[in-house]
């Protein structure tokens, strides 16, 4: 169904080829993962498929890509809409009706198909996706995972034999991700569809997945793309969810690629590990307020955002805010960073700014903090750096330069802070590269350097691991656990489970607008079903969150094994 000839793509004569010599074949009916490290190719590979690569991304292809049989040297994108469907990482982005039901028409009326035929088509897309309550909804209403079957289901009424996503569960919680995967494997299985899709989050997919395309990426020494079985990928590739480590830790075989298979393996491993895991960080020590939010409401028109919530967030301390789409975790961040003003309650900043105030804010006592809906931007910035689930919102200079050169000037620092900062999160990065060239991750780094120019007391993040392979994150892991270490607060909203159980010293979870549990990290992710790490479920009912815990844990095992035999020797 897609077949690769000795492809080679590259955007300007001067750079490597971002896809190298790439030769595979994706037969029909069958859903295959393409993995990689963030920026190693993985878009341009699924461009490729359905012509953007080159005829709009521009550069050169060498080689040819077959889709059915059709050249796509010879098909520009239009040629090719009836037979590959396209869904991006952000399916708000890509609607262009109001409506669900005028969505899924769009595609159709563009290809010209007759009236009858679309109704009749429509009908059967709202079935498929169970969409049909759903038919008269604004697009604007849906939750992340009804809003990603809509766009899903607006290019199945086309009747393409391939669909391609790029990071389709990115941006949803855990369960509107499963949701979003078994319409997937539905398609797959029942329709004969072809499905390739590009994730980051490998612990949601690739135990679904018949093959694997491991995309090793630009300047990896003229290596070509790998296209084999999930199990030969995973025991190779650098980029692997936590039961593949943990089975790589322990040298299981086979390797496990579910949850369910690591479990069946671990039995011993739960007989040898201690009741309690070893502490994986020390208490906090500072427990300063840095902000405080009492019975805040927020509303969007008859909307109930917020609801009453109370939470306190402490220098030093890393808080996890979950929950699922739509349960208010980004317009708290909005009411923290004063874009938004409370229907009631209230939110205060404390921190060491030496900013200006607004006149109305002069009657809040420095001992009862500053609302941040009435502070001066440059005050603003050093109580609180928000960095939002778009990182590029942030950024508007020419080059990376001049990003760092803005930063400096808006903070009133020395020139070079944030070059310095930016060297120290990202390594060496192209001072002369535009922002909208970085990779998710270079993107991400550049922005956090960017809001911790100001120095601000309390970090927050949004989604900040969309786009991030595991290498990546891990390193953002190290950077905000040292930012902690140096006395700042860092809250970030997060789907991801398994950041939380790395990172987390504390779980916030919001529904429907309302805090429901709030309390230590391990306690709140062990002890719900949803919002568990792979590591938790393989191993319940022992309380351990990552793979690092086994480790310790194992330590400990061998210590007391140690301290046992010596007080059983003879000579004793």
């Amino acid at each position: 169904m897609i077949r690769f000839e000795q492809v080679s793509i590259r955007y300007a004569p001067e750079l490597p080829d971002v896809l190298h010599n790439a030769s595979l074949f994706v037969p029909e009916g069958e859903l295959c993962l393409v993995v990689g490290a963030t920026g190693s190719g993985k878009s341009t590979l699924l461009g490729a498929v359905n012509g953007l690569v080159p005829h709009f991304t521009g550069g050169v292809l060498t080689g040819r890509v077959l889709v059915d049989g059709r050249d796509t040297r010879d098909h520009p994108p239009r040629e090719l809409a009836d037979l590959v469907g396209v869904v991006g990482q952000d399916p708000y982005a890509g609607f262009v009706t109001d409506t669900v039901v005028d969505e899924l028409a769009y595609t159709m009326e563009s290809l010209a198909i007759p009236a009858d035929s679309m109704r009749r088509r429509i009908e059967d897309v709202l079935d498929v996706l169970s969409l049909a309550p759903l038919r008269n909804r604004p697009l604007s209403s849906l939750s992340g995972g009804q809003a990603q079957r809509v766009a899903i289901g607006s290019v199945l009424t086309a009747h393409p034999k391939i669909l391609v996503l790029d990071e389709p569960t990115s941006a949803l919680d855990p369960a509107s991700a499963e949701e979003v995967l078994a319409v997937l494997q539905r398609l797959v299985h029942d329709n004969n569809l072809t499905v390739l899709l590009a994730e980051h989050r490998l612990e949601r997919v690739v135990q679904y997945a018949d093959s694997v395309i491991w995309v090793p990426g630009a300047g990896s020494d003229g290596a070509s793309p790998v296209h084999a079985s999930p199990a030969e990928i995973m025991a190779v590739a650098p980029v692997y969810p936590p039961v593949v480590r943990l089975g790589r830790s322990q040298g299981w075989s086979p390797l496990p690629l579910s949850v369910r298979d690591a479990r069946r393996q671990a039995i011993p491993l739960r007989d040898r590990l201690p009741a309690q895991p070893a502490p994986s960080s020390p208490p906090v020590q500072t427990p300063r307020p840095l902000a405080v939010v009492t019975r805040l409401d927020v509303s969007y028109g008859r909307r109930r955002a917020l609801d009453r919530v109370d939470l306190v967030l402490r220098a030093g301390e890393i808080v996890a805010l979950m929950g699922r789409n739509g349960a208010g975790k980004s317009t708290l961040f909005a009411a923290l960073s004063g874009s938004v003003r409370p229907d009631a309650g209230r939110v205060r900043l404390f921190g060491t700014s030496t900013g200006t105030a607004d006149a109305d804010a002069d009657a809040d006592a420095d001992a009862d903090g500053m609302a941040p809906d009435r502070l001066r931007p440059r005050a603003l910035i050093e109580l609180i750096g928000l960095v939002p689930q778009q990182p590029g919102d942030l950024l508007y200079g020419d080059d990376v330069a001049d990003e760092c050169r803005i930063a400096d000037r808006d903070s009133t620092v020395p020139p070079g802070t944030c070059a310095g900062l930016l060297a120290g999160i990202a390594g060496a990065l192209d001072p002369s590269r535009h922002p909208r060239d970085l990779s998710e991750g270079e993107r991400l780094a550049l922005a956090l350097a960017v809001v911790l120019t100001a120095g601000p007391a309390l970090i927050a993040l949004d989604e900040p691991t969309r786009g991030l392979d595991y290498v990546a994150k891990a390193r953002l892991v190290t950077i905000l656990r040292q930012l902690a270490g140096q006395g700042h607060g860092v809250v970030l909203a997060t789907h991801d489970t398994e950041l939380a159980a790395e990172l987390a010293d504390r779980v916030v979870v919001l529904a429907d607008g309302a805090v429901v549990t709030d309390g230590p990290a391990r306690q709140v992710l062990t002890q719900s079903p949803v919002f568990a790490p792979q590591i938790a479920k393989v191993l319940s009912p022992l309380p351990y969150l990552t793979v690092s815990d086994v480790t310790a844990g194992l330590v400990l095992a061998r210590e007391d094994e140690r301290i046992d035999a010596e007080s059983t020797r003879p000579d004793r």
